[in-house]
């Protein structure tokens, strides 16, 4: 995977330097053996910002050294970076760089540079990881969904706020319907951006998982489940860090030394016991999977 990873980095930076345009992931993904999806997943989770950004990041970084050493016109610097006008182009440069690219042009600065990526891997497994690999039929998900903004740190206080509505005897409700693995009461987070971008919106439920057969009441909201492979990975600790640092984890251990990755699906994260101000959990997170 960090061969991959590199081997994508390279392909950005040609497309940087020759003006040919957007980069094809998915066509690249199929040409280096994995997935759009693991690709784009495995590139966030490592470089700490989405691939969409990253590319946006070192665009604008390219463009700036332009302004700076060059005389075109900023309209001219703007078409050659994929920009239809010159306006366009001067928003995008200021969001990068804090000043518009003819005050930067006049001034000599400044800028704020990218530096192209480069992945290595680093040798740890220091902590073994708790994980196991589970082929699961077709299933549902049941229960109540929102659309929340996705954050990567901290509580979410959107799911928090849509949990903290539903009242105390639904979740026993909920609890009675829940038939397969995983049990209990689940947090589910479904159709979300494929780059993990910080803000974007995802599906977010809170339910329990039965057959796919079972009837839905029609006052829940259902999500179908495709048969398939899961990653099964356990945590315990400080909540909710310690299932953050598992996430990260994943990306930065297990993955890059496995022979899986993800595939398109809902990740499913399920309780197993806690303390009684949440501040320390033992969970389960459910990632679907399938063979590299």
């Amino acid at each position: 995977m960090i061969d991959v990873l590199n081997r994508l980095v390279e392909q950005v930076e040609e497309r940087l330097a020759d003006g040919s345009g957007e980069l094809d992931v998915a066509r690249l993904a199929r040409s280096l053996g994995t997935t759009e999806h693991h690709l784009r997943r495995m590139f966030s989770s490592l470089a700490g910002m989405p691939l969409s950004e990253y590319v946006r990041r070192r665009r604008l970084t390219v463009a700036a050294a332009d302004v700076l050493a060059t005389d075109d016109d900023l309209l001219t610097i703007a078409v050659r970076h994929g920009y239809g006008s010159a306006e366009a182009f001067g928003r995008a440069f200021a969001a990068v760089h804090g000043t518009p690219p003819g005050q930067v042009r006049r001034d000599g600065g400044p800028v704020v540079s990218q530096p192209r990526l480069s992945f290595h891997l680093t040798v740890r497994g220091s902590t073994p990881m708790d994980v196991r690999i589970v082929d699961h039929p077709a299933f549902r998900l049941v229960g109540h969904a929102a659309r929340v903004p996705l954050l990567h740190s901290g509580t979410n206080p959107h799911i928090a706020a849509h949990v903290a509505a539903i009242a105390p005897e639904e979740h026993a409700r909920l609890t009675a319907l829940s038939e397969v693995e995983p049990r209990g009461l689940l947090s589910v987070s479904d159709d979300l951006d494929p780059d993990r971008t910080e803000g974007s919106e995802l599906t977010f439920l809170h339910g329990v998982a039965t057959r796919a057969t079972t009837p839905v009441p029609a006052d829940l909201d259902a999500i179908e489940v495709a048969a398939g492979a899961w990653a099964v990975f356990r945590s315990s600790g400080p909540h909710p860090a310690a299932l953050q640092q598992l996430w990260a984890d994943t990306a930065t251990e297990w993955f890059p030394s496995n022979s899986w990755r993800l595939r398109p699906g809902p990740e499913v994260l399920s309780v197993l016991e806690h303390d009684d101000g949440w501040t320390t959990a033992a969970c389960e997170l459910w990632l679907p999977v399938e063979r590299a």
